[in-house]
């Protein structure tokens, strides 16, 4: 079996045209591939725990190798499940609004509990960072209301895309295949650029 985890980092419901190009993945692969196990995690519908003091102290432990306390142990484990249910995956689908020229907040909660010594990375004094997650494939779909790649900056910035790239390389996710769709609201008929990227996102899904 496979293990596909969709991550949909938008608030929009159905309405969210970034998870409808990632359904679009998605779907043509689940029909191509009957092996295909598919888990979905709506971030704003899910409530992902905190990590706050407990939970940054027990990560500080981890790091010293100290004993956590019994509150901070807690904590850990609770980062630990949401850790597991996304290290169990073996492609990941991320739909990403851009946001105030970066992520969603709730995809950065997300990835801070996810990303931990141990489970997600290792670190050597000598070479740096090791990504853990290696062997895995991801596609990235972006949309943005009003920025697109190469319009002044009085249009926006991008922020978001430079964070997720380097946090999957980081994790050690090397194989990457973006989709993106922009700008959503200033084109004049915006409708034909979302088709196409339906039509992109059914298309890489004969590569996977």
């Amino acid at each position: 079996m496979t293990s596909l985890l969709h991550i949909n980092a938008s608030a929009r419901g159905e309405s969210s045209q970034s998870r409808a190009i990632a359904k679009a993945f998605i779907d043509k692969l689940a029909a191509r591939r009957s092996d295909l196990t598919v888990d979905t995690l709506d971030l704003f519908e899910t409530g992902l725990p905190d990590f706050g003091t407990d939970a940054a102290a027990a990560k500080l432990a981890v790091f010293t190798g100290s004993e956590q306390t019994p509150e901070q142990a807690a904590a850990w484990e609770r980062a630990r499940q949401v850790f597991d249910r996304f290290a169990a995956a073996d492609i990941y689908v991320l739909n990403i609004p851009i946001w105030n020229a970066g992520v969603p907040y709730i995809f950065k909660q997300w990835v801070d509990l996810v990303t931990q010594p141990g489970w997600a990375f290792s670190f050597d004094p000598e070479v740096g960072y090791t990504g853990l997650l290696e062997g895995k494939r991801a596609l990235t779909v972006y949309t943005s209301g009003v920025h697109s790649p190469g319009v002044p900056i009085e249009f926006g910035a991008d922020f978001a895309t430079p964070f997720v790239e380097d946090w999957l390389r980081f994790v050690g996710i090397k194989d990457v295949t973006e989709i993106r769709f922009a700008p959503t609201v200033l084109t004049a008929d915006p409708q034909p650029g979302f088709l196409a990227a339906e039509e992109r996102a059914r298309e890489l899904a004969g590569d996977y």
